[in-house]
C-alpha cells in the first residue's frame, strides 16, 4: 500500500505571536553568524558534500518510519550534517532543507518558522556537535569513538530539540508545560533511536569508502565526481522511495491529538506543493516522487549556492 508523508513540523497556531518573534530573532542571529564563520569548515571536499547531503537530508525526511503507538518518526539528519560538514555548515544545510520545507512544500508554518529553524537547524546541530566532539576527543579518533559517538549524538539532536519544541509550545500557552514536554520527550525518545540507527548507518557507510570526509587524517580516495554519482542516485532512490512512507502522525501532530490542542493548528495561506504531493499529476505515488526529486534539486542548488559562495570569499 502506497502512502504520501505526513507534516511534520510545528504549523502555525501552536505557537503564539510573541514566541515565534523571539524565535526568529534568535534563528536569524545564529544563521548570520554561521554565514560568517562557515568558510572555516568549507575546503575542497566539503562544498559538493553539502550540496549533495542538503538534498538527501531532505529525501530522506521524506520516509517517515512507522514506531510503536500508532506514530511515526523522521530522519532529522543535523547529527550527520554536523559529523561530515561541522557545526556551522550543518546549521546552513538544515536550514535550507527546513525553510524550503515551508515555503514550497507547506510543511511548518511562517510565523513559526523560526521557532522550527531553532529547534532542528541550530539545536540539533549544536547538540550533536557537543557530544560527537566528547567521545571523538576521549577515543582519539578510533572507530569505537566514532560509531558511538554518531549514534549518541544522532539520538541527542532528536531528543534535545523535542523538548525545545514542548518548552515552546509551553511558553505560548498551548499546552502546559507538565504535558506537552514530558509527551514530546516520550515519543521522541522512540524516534531517536531510529535517527540513530540511520546516521550510524551513514557514517559506517562513509567510514568504509570516503574516510576522509570524517576529517581523522585519512587520504582521499577518491574525488568530487563519486560524491556527485553516489548522492544523486541516493537521492533519486530516496525520491521513489517516498510513496511507502508510514502515514501514521508524526511526534509533533501525535502529541497535539493526544493534548488536545490539534485544532489549533492553522491553514497555509498559500499552497504551492502542500503534502509533497504536486498537483496536477493524476498518480499520487509519481506526484510524490515529482516533489521529492523537485524539492531535493531546490534544496541542492540553495546549499550549493551557500557553500561556492562562501568558499570563494574564503579563497
Amino acid at each position: 500500500m502506497l502512502f504520501t508523508p505526513v507534516p511534520m513540523h510545528i504549523p502555525d497556531g501552536f505557537l503564539s505571536t510573541a514566541v515565534s518573534v523571539v524565535f526568529w530573532v534568535i534563528s536569524v542571529i545564529v544563521i548570520a553568524f554561521a554565514l560568517r564563520f562557515v568558510n572555516k569548515e568549507l575546503g575542497e571536499r566539503e562544498v559538493p558534500v553539502m550540496g549533495v547531503l542538503a538534498a538527501a537530508i531532505f529525501a530522506g525526511q521524506m520516509l517517515n518510519f512507522s514506531v510503536t503507538g500508532g506514530t511515526s518518526g523522521h530522519l532529522l539528519g543535523a547529527a550527520l550534517a554536523t559529523i561530515l560538514l561541522g557545526p556551522w555548515a550543518a546549521v546552513l544545510v538544515m536550514t535550507c532543507v527546513v525553510s524550503i520545507q515551508a515555503l514550497i512544500f507547506q510543511d511548518g508554518g511562517l510565523l513559526v518558522l523560526g521557532a522550527n529553524l531553532f529547534n532542528m537547524a541550530i539545536v540539533g546541530p549544536a547538540v550533536a556537535h557537543v557530544v560527537y566532539s566528547i567521545f571523538k576527543k576521549i577515543s582519539g579518533g578510533q572507530r569505537w569513538g566514532i560509531f558511538a559517538g554518531s549514534a549518541l549524538a544522532a539520538w541527542s539532536s532528536i531528543f534535545i530539540a523535542s523538548l525545545s519544541c514542548g518548552l515552546q509550545i509551553a511558553l505560548s500557552g498551548t499546552s502546559p508545560a507538565n504535558v506537552a514536554v514530558p509527551a514530546m520527550a516520550g515519543i521522541h525518545i522512540l524516534i531517536g533511536m531510529g535517527e540513530a540507527l540511520i546516521t550510524l548507518g551513514a557514517i559506517s557507510l562513509v567510514y568504509a569508502t570516503r574516510r576522509d570526509l570524517l576529517k581523522i587524517n585519512a587520504p582521499a580516495t577518491q574525488g568530487s565526481f563519486a560524491i556527485w554519482i553516489g548522492g544523486g542516485l541516493l537521492v533519486i532512490a530516496l525520491a521513489v522511495l517516498s510513496p511507502l512512507a508510514s502515514s501514521n502522525p508524526d511526534g509533533l501532530e501525535w502529541v497535539a491529538e493526544q493534548a488536545g490542542f490539534l485544532e489549533t493548528a492553522k491553514d497555509p495561506s498559500f499552497l504551492i506543493i502542500p503534502d509533497y504531493v504536486l498537483p496536477g499529476v493524476s498518480s499520487e505515488a509519481f506526484a510524490t516522487i515529482l516533489a521529492g526529486i523537485i524539492g531535493a534539486v531546490i534544496v541542492l542548488g540553495a546549499a550549493l549556492l551557500i557553500a561556492y559562495t562562501r568558499r570563494r570569499r574564503s579563497a
